[in-house]
């Protein structure tokens, strides 16, 4: 449609875009990339509708620093940041936004180091808290690297690296599609980052925390010390408290338990399994306000 323009008596004529003009155009790079999909990558719909809907639409992932050290002599594997990375690639394609904490029991671990050299608990913790932004920010870069969008934010201002944690702009980021690694833990001695997972988790209304660790799920005894321990494949938060089975510490669990988020312990070293996890496919253990008793227990896997 045209119009005319009057400026400093000259009259001109220009035309206003078409409704559809506004709209960004799939085809074009530069259009896609601004959608909700990161890297530009174009969904083929007709094949998602074939597929179940996923489970979990936003997940927590709690990964350990143990983890992240893998079996490499150094403090951190960069096969295991990429092989994480590729496979939140995978599923975040499906618009299941992701937020992640991390540990840092791979650089230090403050419980440890309490009373080495004079060392209080306060702040062999702050030091261990730091230790968890080296690792967020060693696997923000292997994601972006890749192409996946990624922020981090921590629970005290280093605002030369990361962001601070607003709660309200992490869920904006996880809107957009954007990776959201929480980092140093809730900011304070004495909580573990368990607790900060359990406590991001609630925060951001995420679905399930999904804790990823070096077993393949929660035994009913410690499998290192009985060769016939069984993995269950649920188990009552009421379960895990009396019987003390070392999943998550009592405020994480309790937190969890209180909140009702379900929990998910699996096995991060089986290629697949965070995948698997995040689109809410079976696999570890779940950890949940109620269980069928049919399938509490199954014999333990073999690796």
């Amino acid at each position: 449609m045209a119009f005319l323009r009057v400026c400093n008596g000259a009259v001109s004529s220009f035309c206003t875009p078409s409704p559809i003009d506004s709209f960004p155009d799939p085809s074009h790079p530069s259009d896609a990339m601004s959608s909700r999909l990161p890297y530009g990558v174009i969904l083929d719909e007709d094949a998602l509708s074939n597929n179940p809907p996923n489970k979990w639409k936003r997940v927590l992932l709690k990964i350990s620093g143990e983890a992240l050290a893998g079996d490499c002599t150094q403090n951190i594997d960069p096969k295991v940041t990429m092989s994480i990375a590729r496979e939140v690639a995978s599923v975040i394609k499906l618009g299941i936004e992701i937020a992640i904490v991390v540990g840092g029991g791979n650089i230090f671990r403050g419980a440890s180091w309490e009373g080495c050299s004079g060392l209080d608990r306060s702040s062999a913790d702050y030091i261990g808290m730091l230790a968890t932004v080296m690792n967020a920010m060693f696997l923000q870069a292997t994601m972006e690297s890749i192409g996946i969008p990624t922020r981090v934010q921590t629970a005290f201002l280093m605002s030369e690296v990361a962001e601070p944690y607003i709660r309200r702009r992490a869920v904006r980021h996880l809107e957009k599609g954007r990776v959201v690694i929480f980092a140093a833990g809730t900011g304070n001695p004495f909580f573990t980052t368990d607790t900060a997972a359990a406590l991001r988790c609630a925060e951001i209304n995420a679905e399930v925390l999904l804790k990823a660790t070096n077993v393949d799920g929660v035994y009913d005894e410690d499998p290192k010390c009985n060769a016939n321990a069984h993995l269950l494949n649920t188990i009552d938060y009421h379960d895990v408290t009396s019987k003390d089975l070392s999943v998550m510490d009592m405020t994480a669990i309790t937190l969890c338990q209180e909140n009702d988020i379900p929990v998910v312990v699996f096995n991060l070293t089986k290629p697949g399994n965070i995948a698997k996890a995040i689109v809410g496919e079976r696999v570890g253990t779940l950890i949940s306000r109620t269980t069928n008793p049919s399938s509490t227990v199954r014999r333990k896997e073999n690796s």
